[in-house]
């Protein structure tokens, strides 16, 4: 069971909760700040006050115009219908569930005004996998309002919902609530405004783009390593002196865990004590793993924290202020941290790719590696990893596109009211993108180092990079002659995904003292 509070949720939370098994629930203090927040809306309404998107219509053009009691509830059923203008593919099932228990935790602050009974309604269809279809286009950073909305459509019963065991199959909302138990909800005065408030879509899939940037940084070390013995690199570039006279955070970190793997005080690499001697130095993509990969680690690091930060924040407009009684406008919903944040994530895990790319080609190029050209043991009539590096260049390549960030782009939305927005939403979908490839060039990256390993044979590795050896064999058998290499690939790329491979050297790497 998960305990949202609105005040400690974290992007590895945020992953868990994507597991349909998953229950979510919110502490007592949470309930008490949503009561406290919804009995001023209460207030104001039983008072006759104006407030904004409490009993006034949506937006600046239209927030003069007063709704009269009667119409209220008509007036937050057609907020939610005319905001459904999401278009593209929709979001996974799993991600649709972060993004609920993301707006839960929103709630959880006490800043919404929302009622009750629309929380449990929320929360309900997040625990029983009541997952509304919701498309993954629309969104400019000034709320996710059309992500939002489509949420919260699936709850009254109308559009559709994911069904299906593996919840991959489109069913009517309806339909999926009912065979679940659940009410079609019921929105109350203000309850749709607080629904589709804030940038819940584009923190929730930051979030998971944080969680696996910082799985990739530390993986990614681990590739290097193996990446060094198949090349029969040298460690003199790691030497602790030369990190601490340029103290970088995350070079330092680096430079350590590169130690670690490769220098075992109890058994040396004896693919590393090989090292030709006539050789001056190692290569850039080598010699500076501790400078590129550190930064890499320090930006990621500096993201998350921003990224996290937003999890546990209120975006509400209006903002209930219990204390004072009232409800402000704001503009807490601007998504100008999120999306800064995903841009600068971006380009430091799409610079991990782009030195594993590099890193590949001097494995497969026999004049650098000193091995049979493409590491086949029978070249002609074998390609060997020779097209699995023209993939890993189309991801880089593709990766650079998609680097230009997002937010340094606005554009006027609302009668020109709107004037200034994040577009976090597209920063957070294609930060997604770049950690995607990057997972699957590091994943090929360490397929030609372990072959590479092989190659070396009867030289062996370090104990601790023989374990990460073995795992990749145990999904990727050394490649004697040619075969579908994409199945390799995602199989050890699942393997950094979900930690396997950190796993196995975390504890090592922890214990390691210079």
């Amino acid at each position: 069971m998960v305990q949202l509070n609105g005040k400690s949720l974290n992007s590895e939370t945020i992953l868990k909760i994507q597991d349909f098994n998953e229950k979510v629930e919110l502490s007592e203090d949470a309930w008490k700040r949503i009561d406290e927040s919804r009995a001023v809306v209460d207030e104001i309404l039983s008072s006759g006050r104006t407030k904004y998107a409490v009993n006034t219509g949506i937006g600046t053009q239209l927030g003069n115009v007063v709704i009269s009691e009667d119409n209220l509830i008509e007036l937050n059923e057609n907020l939610i219908r005319s905001h459904c203008v999401g278009t593209g593919n929709p979001i996974s099932a799993a991600r649709t569930r972060a993004l609920m228990a993301v707006r839960l935790n929103y709630f959880a602050g006490g800043y919404s005004g929302v009622s009750r009974s629309t929380v449990e309604s929320l929360l309900a269809a997040l625990n029983k996998n009541c997952l509304p279809i919701i498309p993954e286009r629309g969104s400019v950073g000034a709320h996710d309002l059309a992500q939002l909305s489509h949420m919260t459509l699936g709850l009254l019963g109308e559009g559709k919902m994911w069904s299906g065991d593996s919840f991959s199959e489109e069913a009517s909302a309806s339909v999926v609530l009912g065979r679940n138990e659940l009410e079609n909800l019921q929105l109350k005065p203000k309850d749709a405004i607080s629904m589709i408030s804030g940038n819940a879509f584009a923190a929730a899939l930051g979030a998971e783009a944080a969680h696996r940037a910082n799985m990739i940084v530390n993986v990614a070390d681990v590739v290097a390593a193996m990446t060094i013995e198949g090349l029969v690199g040298t460690t003199d570039a790691f030497d602790p002196d030369i990190h601490n006279a340029r103290p970088h955070k995350g070079q330092i970190k680096v430079a350590r865990k590169i130690r670690s793997l490769l220098n075992n005080q109890h058994q040396k690499s004896e693919i590393g004590q090989s090292w030709a001697v006539t050789r001056v130095q190692d290569p850039y993509t080598l010699r500076c793993i501790p400078q590129v990969h550190g930064i890499s680690n320090d930006v990621v690091e500096f993201a998350t924290e921003l990224i996290e930060n937003e999890l546990d924040s209120s975006q509400d407009n209006p903002m209930v202020l219990v204390d004072q009684n009232t409800t402000t406008t704001c503009g807490n919903f601007h998504g100008g941290y999120i999306s800064k944040a995903l841009d600068y994530l971006a380009i430091g895990v799409h610079e991990i790719g782009n030195m594993g790319e590099r890193r590949i080609e001097r494995l497969l190029n026999p004049a650098c590696s000193e091995l049979p050209a493409f590491l086949t043991p029978t070249g002609g009539i074998n390609s060997g990893f020779m097209i699995g590096q023209v993939t890993a260049s189309a991801l880089v390549s593709e990766n650079k596109t998609l680097c230009h960030p997002a937010s340094v782009d606005t554009i006027a939305t609302c009668a020109g009211y709107e004037d200034h927005v994040s577009m976090s939403g597209w920063a957070a979908r294609k930060a997604l993108t770049v950690v995607e490839n990057v997972e699957r060039i590091l994943a090929i990256e360490l397929l030609c180092a372990c072959q590479a390993v092989d190659l070396r044979r009867p030289l062996t590795s370090t104990p601790i990079l023989e374990k990460v050896h073995a795992c990749v064999r145990s999904s990727a058998q050394f490649m004697t002659t040619d075969r579908v290499l994409s199945t390799d690939i995602e199989a050890v790329a699942l393997k950094i995904t979900d930690g396997t491979i950190w796993n196995i050297v975390k504890d090592h790497i922890d214990a390691h003292v210079d």
